[in-house]
Parts: C-alpha cells; sequence; structure tokens
C-alpha cells in the first residue's frame, strides 16, 4: 500500500481524477497547445511534447505507478499502428504515380476536362463522386488531390481554397460510402443498421454539400481569372518530360475495384504499388529495381527545369511521411495518456448523466467527439469514446442508435481533417504541402456538417427515436 495525500490505496489501484481535477488539467492542456501553435506559430510537436512532459510530472505526483504512465503511452500509439502503415504505403505510392506518369496524366486529362470557370465546385463534385465509390478520404487527397493542387496553383489558385474543396469533396465521400472505415465503425459503435445510418446522416451531410458547393462557386469567381499561359506551359512541360497515357487511369480503375470487392485499404494500396511499378518498367525499360528502391524510399524528384512543375511533382516516398508519422506518435502518446490516467473518462460520464434533453445530449456527443480530436488528434477514437459514455444515456431517453451515429460522425470524423496534430490534418499537410492552419477554414463540409448537425438537435427535426410497442 502506498498513501497518497493521506489516503492509502493498493499500489495496483490507480488514483481517482476527480471531475474538476480533469477539466483543469484538460484547460492546461489547451492553453499550452493553442500557446505553442496558435500564438508562437510554431509546429505543433514541441508543444504537444511540452504537454505530455507537464502530465507525466503530474501523474507521478497523483501516485501513478510508472507501469501505468508507460501503458498510456502504448495504449496511444497502439491505436494509430495501421494508420501510420497505411501512410507509409501512401507516400511509396506517391512517388510511383508520378514517375509511372499517373498523376502528370491526370493533371494533363484535367487542364482539358475542368472548366477553369468552375475549378473549385467541380473538383468538389469529383472527389465527392470517387470518395463514395471507394470510401476513403485519405486515398483520394493522396492521388486526385495532388493532381487538382497541380492543376489549381499552375492556374494561379489559392492552394489553400483548392485543399479545401479537395478535402472537402473526400469527407463527403468517405461520410456516404457503405464502403468507408468510418462510417462502418460509426454505426457499429453506436449499434445501429450500416445502411440506416447513411440514410439518417444524409439530413445533416447534404446541407453541408450544397452549403460547401455554393461556398465554392463563390470563392471560384471572386479569386480572379486563371493564368491561361502558365497553363500551356505545363501542359507542355508535362507532355515532354512525362509519358502521357490514358493506360494512367488503370491504377485508378484498380482502386474502384478494390474497393467495390471488400479488399482492405493495405492489400489495396499493395496491389496499386505492384501494378504502377509493372508500368513504370514498362514505359522506362532500363529504370532498375535499385531505382525503385530509392524511389520509394526517398520519393520523386522532378528535374524539367519549369520551376513551378518540379515544385509540385518532387514529393512522395516514404522518407516524405517520417516528420508526419512522427508528430501523429506524439499526438497518439499524449491521447494515450489522457485516456489510460483517466482524465477524459473523468470528464466526459459525469457530464453524459446529467443530460435531459435530446438537444443537450446530441449536442453533448458532437461537442465531444470535436475534443477527442484535439486532445487525442485520432478520428476513430473520436468515435469510440463519445460512444462509450453517451450509448446508455441514449437508450434511456429514447433515442435511436442512429441519432448516436451521426452525432459522432459530425462531430468525430469530419473534425480530423482540421486539427492540425490530429492523423488526417497532418497526413493531409505533409501529402498537399498546404498547413492545416491554411486550409482548415476553407474544409466548409467539415465545418457545416456539426452546424446541421445541432440545428437538427435543437429543432428536432429528423431526430430519430426508438419505435415501442404497446
Amino acid at each position: 500500500m502506498i498513501k497518497n495525500k493521506g489516503v492509502f490505496i493498493m499500489e495496483n489501484e490507480k488514483p481517482k481524477v476527480s471531475v474538476l481535477e480533469g477539466i483543469i488539467v484538460l484547460l492546461i492542456m489547451i492553453f499550452m497547445m493553442s500557446f505553442g501553435v496558435i500564438g508562437l506559430g510554431i509546429s505543433p510537436e514541441l508543444p504537444i511534447l511540452v504537454s505530455i512532459l507537464l502530465l507525466v510530472f503530474w501523474a507521478k505526483f497523483r501516485g501513478f505507478a510508472w507501469d501505468d504512465i508507460d501503458e498510456g503511452f502504448v495504449v496511444g500509439v497502439k491505436n494509430g499502428i495501421v494508420p501510420l502503415f497505411i501512410f507509409i504505403l501512401i507516400g511509396s505510392l506517391i512517388a510511383v504515380w508520378i514517375a509511372s506518369g499517373v498523376i502528370p496524366s491526370l493533371m494533363v486529362f484535367g487542364f482539358h476536362l475542368i472548366n477553369v470557370n468552375w475549378f473549385l465546385p467541380s473538383i468538389f463534385l469529383v472527389c465527392a463522386l470517387v470518395g463514395t465509390a471507394i470510401g476513403s478520404a485519405f486515398t483520394v487527397i493522396s492521388t486526385l488531390g495532388i493532381a487538382f493542387m497541380g492543376i489549381g496553383i499552375t492556374m494561379g489558385m489559392n492552394p489553400a481554397m483548392i485543399a479545401g474543396a479537395v478535402i472537402s469533396g473526400a469527407v463527403f465521400g468517405d461520410k456516404s460510402s457503405p464502403l468507408s472505415a468510418t462510417v462502418n465503425l460509426a454505426s457499429a459503435v453506436a449499434g445501429a443498421d450500416l445502411i440506416d445510418h447513411i440514410k439518417n446522416l444524409m439530413w445533416s451531410t447534404i446541407p453541408a454539400m450544397v452549403g460547401s458547393f455554393i461556398i465554392f462557386v463563390f470563392l471560384n469567381h471572386s479569386s480572379g481569372s486563371a493564368n491561361l499561359g502558365n497553363v500551356s506551359k505545363t501542359v507542355a512541360t508535362l507532355n515532354t518530360h512525362f509519358n502521357i497515357t490514358f493506360w494512367a487511369v488503370i491504377p485508378i480503375a484498380l482502386l474502384l475495384i478494390c474497393a467495390w470487392s471488400h479488399i482492405p485499404t493495405i492489400p489495396t494500396l499493395f496491389i496499386n504499388i505492384v501494378v504502377s511499378s509493372i508500368l513504370l518498367f514498362i514505359e522506362h525499360p532500363h529504370f532498375g529495381i535499385i531505382k525503385l528502391n530509392d524511389l520509394i524510399l526517398n520519393g520523386f524528384v522532378s528535374k524539367t527545369g519549369n520551376k513551378s512543375v518540379d515544385v509540385l511533382l518532387s514529393r512522395g516516398g516514404i522518407s516524405s511521411m517520417m516528420g508526419t508519422i512522427a508528430l501523429i506518435m506524439i499526438a497518439l502518446a499524449f491521447g494515450g495518456l489522457l485516456m489510460h490516467l483517466g482524465i477524459i473518462d473523468a470528464v466526459i460520464t459525469p457530464l453524459a448523466k446529467h443530460l435531459n434533453t435530446d438537444a443537450k445530449l446530441i449536442v453533448s456527443v458532437i461537442f465531444t467527439a470535436i475534443g477527442v480530436n484535439i486532445f487525442v488528434g485520432e478520428q476513430f477514437l473520436s468515435e469510440i469514446l463519445p460512444a462509450n459514455a453517451f450509448k446508455g444515456v441514449f437508450k434511456k431517453a429514447g433515442l435511436a442508435p442512429v441519432a448516436l451515429s451521426r452525432a459522432l460522425e459530425d462531430g468525430g470524423t469530419v473534425i480530423n481533417y482540421l486539427v492540425p496534430w490530429g492523423v488526417a490534418g497532418a497526413f493531409i499537410s505533409a501529402t498537399l504541402n498546404v498547413p492545416a492552419s491554411h486550409f482548415a477554414p476553407f474544409v466548409f463540409l467539415s465545418i457545416l456538417s456539426p452546424v446541421f448537425s445541432i440545428l437538427s438537435a435543437v429543432t428536432g427535426i429528423k431526430i430519430k427515436h426508438i419505435k415501442t410497442t404497446k
């Protein structure tokens, strides 16, 4: 037994964190991260590390064992192992797609097919359509997103706006597809039928999509005219230095086939890397295994002589993802500590017991999911933790499981893309080369989804209840 503040507790029993104590700790963490990221304008790694340091000191002061603290790190990082491995594969895929001409071909086709006067709304709709077909926002952003960024930047458009349109479309697809991991997770943890969940989700998602489309139309027309001279130069450069061919659609078709065949993300990416590498060897028979190894490890380096093209297409490779992976691991470790030490549970659980109306319950789930995104930075946990805390309360209040699953999506799934240290936010920043603080204000689908969900809760419109038989 050990003595902690005059109270004897068993050595294997973790100290209990009070509601007030949990709130104070979270507020201090908010201050540390916001002061560093927003106040000082530095990258999130150091503020999070300082927060972890303070959290460890607090945990030891409160009597937590070193094993408990270590376990918090392990639990946190363990939840992100699969996404981190996916990022490594995506980095490899980007490099191979550029070298084999897939992304340059998509750029050239895009220049000819997409109307410059409707660029932002059109790429928003294309990404939404493809995202719905394959059920993966990350895949859309890291493939079509890079091509659209190249087209838009060449036309002189704001990179943050382009990224916002790409991400908004991809997020819509991710929320609307029965193949999406987050959609399946939200319905599962809430105990809702998958199709019923998607149907109910549309009551907040469709208005958010329409609102986003209208805003992108306005932004497109207010951002000035496109520089068509740059477009012509870029197309000429791409045609000269890359193999522009319709065979480039093969990897895109493979993504769709694998998605509709319910092949998981990791084998899908492996298949695409192999097929794209074969295309690369066919186009460049003397490329060789050694060069492919360097390409996958270090990424593609464009040497066309056109500075803007070289900046756009010098990317990819496993090494390009290492900074993102480091940030995500730090954020996940921080979130794991908050969970394992009982801080998040101490704040969430008592709150759930004192909510007595449908609106209060739904709004609380949305803000809780947003809070988990901010503190934990992991998309799946932003659904799992609030679901565990509120599921029983929703049932007692007579709210249907789809009411909970929609709140989880609108506060959990979509917000992770806006958090600089979140899994999605950090990944996008590295992939599109645009800081999260720059593109976040333009990801209108993520901003509007919780707004319409809250409006639905407050007005009672389309809030589903459990059907009872008399």
